[in-house]
Order: structure tokens, then C-alpha cells, then sequence
């Protein structure tokens, strides 16, 4: 992104404007949505593979006739894994993603650490950051909910679970897609329109 905004406007002498868009696109878009795509890949895939294997195998079923809802001890602490983990990663990525800006910013585009910091700095505001975070504790939803009612609805043996897992990759990533979209929108209308 820093190479790509670097090329584009050193045609009009706006180089020096890189550490600010970077920084804005990382914390509000790049860092939450990346991060929770390869959590779709990652954990979403798991969790829904765990949870199907445990259907088809019917210890689901022994669950509930030993009086326990799967919900309460299988889906709930899934869901709760996954908005406090998510959000953490999200930060992380975001400090490693403007890591990897300021080094292409110095390598490539002639850009002073100093002056990335400084600029970095002074564009994004904590609402910047913690629109992001919401975004992941509801992308986190969308994933674990996903997979864990796809693994409690999957038939077929094995090869229900392995289309199981397909599918909850393939479903959490439209699901954050577009509900990107959407909370980018709200976040506009309401909290970045109040700013201006």
C-alpha cells in the first residue's frame, strides 16, 4: 500500500502524504479485515471441523442426553474466544503492518522514520483504533456463530464435515466483506461526520 500510494502520488509531488493514508487505511480497513480473513481461514476452518466431527460422531447428541446444552458448553465460550483473541491480533497486525510502511516509506520512497512517526501520529485519533477493534469483535462473531452452527447442522460423515469446513471459510469471508462495508458506512454517518 505504501508503495502503491508512493508511485502514485510522487506524479503529483504528494510523496510526503504516504505516512498519513497508510496509517488511516492500516488502522480502519487493512489491519481488521486481513486479520480477520485469515482468522476465517485459520480458526473459523477449526472451529467448524471440531464441532462437525463432534456431531457425525454423535457426541453431540451425548451431550444433551446427559442434560448439557451444547450451546452453553460448546458454541458460548467459542464465541467469546474469538472477540477477545481476534481484536488482539487485530493490533498486532496493525503495528507490524505500519512496521512494514515505515520500512518501505525509508527504503523506497526517501520518507525519514521521524517523520512517518510524526505524521502517522498525528492523522490517526484512538477513534480510528477503536473502530477497528469493533469491527473485529463482530467480524469475530460472524466467524465462530458461522462455524459453530455449520458444524451442528453437518450430516454426512467425514465428508460432511470436509464440506463443512469449506463452506464456513468461504461463508465468514463474504460475511466480513460485506459487513465491512456496512460498518464503514455507519462509522462515516456517525462517528467521522461528528469530527468535521
Amino acid at each position: 500500500m505504501a508503495l502503491q500510494f508512493g508511485f502514485g502520488l510522487s506524479k503529483f509531488g504528494g510523496t510526503l502524504y504516504v505516512p498519513k493514508l497508510v496509517a488511516l487505511a492500516i488502522l480502519r480497513e487493512m489491519g481488521p479485515v486481513f486479520t480477520s480473513l485469515l482468522v476465517a481461514g485459520r480458526v473459523g476452518s477449526g472451529i467448524a471441523s471440531e464441532v462437525a466431527s463432534m456431531k457425525v460422531t454423535q457426541q453431540i447428541d451425548a451431550i444433551r442426553a446427559l442434560g448439557t446444552s451444547p450451546i452453553k458448553r460448546i458454541v458460548i465460550p467459542k464465541v467469546i474466544a474469538c472477540m477477545i483473541a481476534l481484536p488482539l491480533l487485530t493490533l498486532f497486525a496493525d503495528f507490524i503492518g505500519l512496521f512494514g510502511a515505515m520500512a518501505i516509506c525509508l527504503h523506497e520512497l526517501n520518507i525519514g522514520t521521524e517523520y512517518f512517526i510524526t505524521k502517522a501520529v498525528q492523522t490517526i485519533t484512538m477513534t480510528d483504533l477503536l473502530t477497528g477493534l469493533f469491527k473485529t469483535m463482530v467480524f469475530a462473531v460472524f466467524i465462530s456463530v458461522t462455524a459453530c452452527w455449520k458444524g451442528l447442522t453437518t450430516e454426512g460423515g467425514t465428508t460432511g464435515v470436509g464440506n463443512t469446513t469449506t463452506w464456513v471459510v468461504v461463508a465468514a469471508s463474504i460475511f466480513i466483506m460485506i459487513s465491512d462495508f456496512f460498518l464503514t458506512k455507519i462509522f462515516f454517518l456517525t462517528v467521522y461526520a461528528g469530527w468535521n
